[in-house]
């Protein structure tokens, strides 16, 4: 008779549905500021591969992890961009939470905390800055992305709201 979930396995879908609330949050403000926002990620570029690799350890299962979370479009310059979405209740990100040799060198890491939308570029970490609570690097004051930053405020407050008891 079965009598629930085990534990690893409770927690494991606890941090997947947390990620994707993030997730959901950073690619619906990206929409509301008129980006186009495509999900690029294993779970969306193959569907059904994150069970199917569940303790596969080979080279390619491992590139298919480290895939980033979107591909988005400045509207006005045409640019693109590589997104890896991360929440972190203690609202740091270091370089060791990258993964090893992370090829996406090129990616924006966007960190969703309890009260903050942050970012930082992997060649940011590679220099040695982090994300951390005291950090001065918002999302709103990436120049690159020319972000309205009372609708980051906007989406902070969601954050706040689904975060909070986290």
């Amino acid at each position: 008779m079965k009598t629930g979930l085990p534990e690893d396995e409770k927690k494991y879908r606890y941090n997947m549905i947390k990620g994707r609330i993030a997730e959901t949050l950073v690619q619906e403000l990206f929409l509301s500021l008129g980006y186009n926002v495509f999900r690029f990620g294993m779970e969306n570029t193959i569907p059904g591969i994150m069970e199917l690799l569940k303790g596969v350890r080979s080279d390619v299962a491992h590139e298919i992890r480290r895939m980033p979370d979107f591909v988005m479009q400045n509207p006005s310059t045409k640019e693109v961009y590589f997104m890896e979405v991360k929440f972190r209740a203690s609202g740091e990100f270091k370089m060791k939470d990258l993964p090893k040799n992370y090829p996406y060198t090129n990616a924006y890491i966007i960190l969703v905390s309890k009260k903050h939308i942050k970012c930082i570029t992997v060649p940011e970490l590679l220099d040695g800055k982090e994300i951390t609570p005291e950090s001065k690097n918002c999302l709103g004051s990436r120049k690159e992305f020319d972000l309205d930053k009372e609708v980051i405020i906007e989406f902070c407050k969601f954050a706040t709201q689904f975060f909070e008891s986290v």
